[in-house]
This record gives structure tokens, sequence and C-alpha cells, in this order.
């Protein structure tokens, strides 16, 4: 237990000392610290220091007095012993009533108690503490040390550290993933993945000097909703952290009181501790998840010699590749935007990137398990690559329940990303889960082009797009549909008109005038105009069937983008 005011009040050498104020708070003052002041206070005066003073430059000023001691009142010190009977014979009034407004405490000396004989008193009670402090602590990090080398999972080794430091904790990784829940309510959890997609943790934000104190300034302090955060980097080598330790603390606690010598030694045994364990653990899932992730994109190209090397493989990394699979591609839209957006400073777009992705695995993962279907999926060049388990009785309803379930928990999680899907087709034997993949990249690349952003493609409803791009393969073909469309492009570019939009509607309204110019919110004649316009210059006729067909067909082609696009 920590010195408190109250236990220095019962020293022999102050029996004849007089309490002045705020006589309730004395047990609650924690002393680390005892020194001399005299004016000027400037920043000498640590947080939970005692200070002794004769006020030898107050004379009988009321208001020099009072900024003195409002000065002491704002370093956070413990208590103020004044010493009377030469330079000050009574503490004035104004000063008591200042100091008991803000519970401050003051204590009269008599002139003849020497401070040294009390900064002794109070210096040796202290080192005895500190001292017995420095053998518990050491005690903790054997105990850590025997937790480690015993191999001991984290959710065991965090409740070791918890009845230490009385409060509970939070492991995270270096992007804020929590390595061990102890304790947490799922609500919490959920607020703190929030925070981490917000970029408000793992590096605390606030950034908070906590006092003038070495041993507090490694600590940041930052809050989630009605708690205290208080972080620790968990280091290693190359002094980048690796991960963090986190203490959830109430909001009414005060931090400098909780942070005695004590914890702090154990909160750093801890960071050394988890280091030792995260990074024994992270070398063994990097190799895992990289092991993986490399067999899903190898699986995906077709890069395997023969099955039968393949099915080795997967063996040995708990896949199952007798099973059916269904091939998703995944591309996540605006990562680019929403962390520009947030402005983050203290956080890498790596860093930040890797986080979002973490979390959009986890969500994979609980939609396959509630589904009960396995997955194999890795994310590389950007994108997601998905292989689902595809049922015996069904092809496509398994995969909108899958991808419904995976966007309406990110809905919660991350309502501003896009994700944009397509889905290949089943295909039979180890070769089909590349063919599958290829149709899953294309129907994401064509959904992109022509649906726009965060839509769902499906590779059987591409049959259409995928006969324009084998047509825009051929060279001739090319010319003839730049030809007929680049007049349009040109002019919408100049004009802002969007006659490629106006021929659209017209020809999904089946060339009904009235019919399209409602669809276009546009006067009859205005459309009329457009549609003339579009006649001139093209040089072709929207009555000819032959025209129209030539004309439709150069526009779906070239949304696709397969040709050039020069307004893309």
């Amino acid at each position: 237990m920590q010195s408190s005011v109250e236990s220095v009040l019962s020293y022999e050498i102050l029996k004849n000392a007089r309490l002045l104020t705020a006589k309730n708070s004395v047990a609650d003052r924690t002393v680390q610290w005892i020194s001399v002041m005299e004016m000027p206070v400037e920043n000498f005066v640590r947080q939970n220091e005692i200070i002794l003073t004769t006020a030898i430059g107050c004379h009988n000023d009321v208001e020099k007095f009072k900024g003195f001691v409002q000065d002491i009142i704002d370093s956070n010190a413990s208590a103020l012993m004044v010493a009377t009977g030469r330079h000050v014979f009574d503490i004035p009034v104004e000063v008591i009533e200042l100091a008991e407004q803000q519970k401050f405490v003051i204590i009269e000396l008599p002139w003849e108690v020497r401070f040294s004989a009390i900064i002794e008193e109070v210096m040796k009670n202290i080192n005895d503490k500190q001292y017995k402090d420095r053998e518990k602590s050491e005690k903790v990090q054997q105990e850590l040390l025997k937790l480690i080398l015993g191999d001991t999972d984290l959710n065991n080794i965090s409740k070791y550290i918890q009845r230490q430091i009385d409060h509970q904790l939070l492991i995270t990784d270096r992007n804020g993933f929590i390595q061990t829940e102890n304790g947490h309510t799922q609500e919490f959890i959920e607020k703190w993945k929030n925070a981490v997609i917000q970029g408000d943790f793992p590096i605390c934000k606030e950034i908070n000097i906590l006092n003038h104190d070495p041993m507090l300034q490694k600590f940041r302090m930052a809050k989630l909703d009605d708690r205290i955060i208080l972080q620790i980097p968990v280091l290693q080598i190359s002094e980048d952290p690796q991960g963090y330790v986190f203490v959830v603390l109430p909001n009414e606690l005060q931090v400098v009181s909780y942070l005695t010598p004590f914890r702090v030694a154990v909160l750093e045994h801890a960071a050394t501790t988890i280091s030792l364990w995260l990074s024994r653990k992270n070398a063994i899932e990097e190799t895992k998840l990289n092991l993986r992730s490399d067999f899903v994109q190898e699986v995906a190209t077709g890069d395997f010699v023969s099955a039968d090397q393949a099915f080795s493989r997967a063996k040995l990394l708990g896949y199952n590749l007798d099973l059916p699979y269904i091939c998703l591609v995944g591309f996540p839209e605006n990562f680019k935007e929403l962390f520009e957006k947030r402005k983050q400073e203290i956080i890498s777009y790596v860093q930040w990137t890797e986080s979002m992705i973490r979390y959009i695995e986890e969500e994979i993962y609980f939609a396959a398990q509630s589904l009960k279907r396995e997955v194999m999926m890795t994310y590389q060049g950007n994108q997601l690559l998905i292989y689902l388990e595809k049922p015996a009785e069904t092809d496509y309803d398994n995969v909108v329940n899958f991808l419904d379930l995976i966007e309406r928990r990110l809905k919660n999680l991350l309502p501003e990303v896009t994700i944009s899907w397509g889905i290949g087709d089943f295909n039979k034997g180890f070769q089909g889960l590349a063919e599958s993949y290829q149709q899953a990249n294309l129907a994401v690349d064509i959904g992109r082009r022509k649906k726009g952003k965060g839509k769902r493609t499906f590779y059987s409803d591409t049959r259409i797009d995928r006969v324009l791009l084998t047509l825009a393969q051929n060279e001739e073909m090319k010319k003839v549909i730049m030809t007929t469309i680049e007049p349009l492009v040109e002019y919408d570019k100049q004009r802002n008109m969007d006659l490629i939009g106006t021929l659209k509607c017209y020809n999904q309204n089946h060339g009904n005038v009235s019919q399209a110019a409602r669809a276009l919110n546009l006067h009859r004649q205005s459309l009329l105009y457009r549609l003339r316009k579009i006649e001139s210059l093209t040089g072709h006729s929207l009555i000819d069937p032959d025209d129209l067909f030539l004309l439709d067909l150069s526009i779906k082609t070239w949304e696709i983008g397969v040709v050039e696009n020069k307004n893309g």
C-alpha cells in the first residue's frame, strides 16, 4: 500500500502539526515524493508530492500567497506544509478558504520542526515501501517467466496480470485485433472494433502527459465511452510495437493514483512477457497464414504440378479439397478514401488496411461457420479470394445467403466500406477450382465496369457481356465500334449532354419517344432534338433496324470497357 498524507501525519515528528483544510481527503492523498519549495513554483512540483515551505516570498501579501498556493494546487501536489513563526505567523483566511474550496490539504508546522527531519522520515518510509514493491514485482516477473516457459496460453497469462493490477486487460496485436477477450462483454468488444476501424486505437490519439514523472511518460491515455483506456506498447527488437497492452479503468478513477510503482513495474513485466508470447505466436501464425494464403492463390491460378500435390498440401494445412467449392472474388472499393477521410497521422495505410481486412476475414469465417460451410480464403492483390463449400442441392442460394450474412454484419462494423463481388460457376474436379476463380474474377471486373461499385455479379449472368468481350478481341470489330461510338463520346465530353444515356433509354423503351422522355425527365421536343443530334453525329438512322443494332452493340461493348473508353 502506498504512503498517504494521513500516514505521514501520524509520524511522531509531526505530532504538533495542524491539519487546516481538506480533513476528509488525507487518506486518499498519495505521497510519492517530498521537497522544499519557495516562490516561484513554475514546473518544479511533481504530482503526489508533499511540499514544504516557509512562504518567504509571500510576506504579508495575501494575493501573492494565494497565487503561490494555487500554483501548488495546479501541480497536483499531495499537500502543502507551511512552517509558521518567522516569515508567516498566520496563514491567511483567504488562503485557507481557497484550499478548502478545491479540497487541497494545507498543514501548519511549528517553526522549530526541521524540514530535513521530515524529509528523512518520509523518504525512509517511501523507500521501504518501494523496496517491498520491488521485491513483489520481481516475484511477479519470475511467475510470468514461468508461465511463458510453461507454454501457458495468453488467457491465463492475462488473468494472472489482471489479479496483480486489479483491473481488466485488453491485449491486441499491432493492428488492434484482440488476442484475448478475458472478462469483456460482447458490447465492449464491438465498441472496441468500431474504435479501431475509426483509427482511435490501437495507438491512443489522446496523448496524456500524466505528470512530470518519467516513469509514467511511456503511457498513453484515451477514453472509450465511460472507460479510461491506458496503453503501453509491446515492443520487439526493432522498437516497432508488435502489439499493445491496454488497461481498462472506470472513468471516475484517478489514473496517477492508480499507477503505483508496483503496478507500473507489473505492466512493464507484462509487456515484456506478452512480447515474448506474441513473438512466438506471430512467427507460427504468420507462417501458417502465409502458407494457407499462398496455397489458396496457387489453387486459383492453377500453379500446382498435379492434383496429388495439391491434395497433399491441403491436408497438411487443414483444407479438404474433396468438397465442392464455388469461388467468390471481393474487391474493396474505397479503402483509400476512408483512410484519407479519417486523416490518420499515427498509423500507416498498410497497417490500417491490415486491420480492416482482419475484421472482414473474421466476418467471412463467422458467416461460413453459421452456414456450416467450409471456406478457404486469401487476400492478395487488393482482392479477397474465397472458396465457399457448395451444398449438393443448390449452386447459388448458398452464396446469396453467405454474402447477405457478411454484409449485414459488416454494415454494423464497417458501414462505409463498399465491396464489389464476383461469383464463379461450380466446376467439377480439381481443375474446376481454377476455372471458377477465372470466372469470378471476370464477373467482378464486368460488374464493376457495367453496374458500378458495390454490386454482386454472377458469372452465369454475364453471357451477353462475354459475347461482347469475345467480339471486341477482333481488331476490325474494335475499329467499327469506335468509329460508331466516338462522335457521341466526344460530344458528351464537350457538351455534357449524355447522348449515350439518351440512346440507351430510347432503346430500353423500344423506340417509344413519349415513354423515353418521361423516363429521362425531358420535354418530348428536347428528346427529339437529342435523337436527331445522335443521327447527325453518327450518320446512322434510328429507324433503320441494322443501324440501331450497330449503335446498341457499340454502346454495350464500349460500356464494359473492352474498347477504349475515353470518358472513363
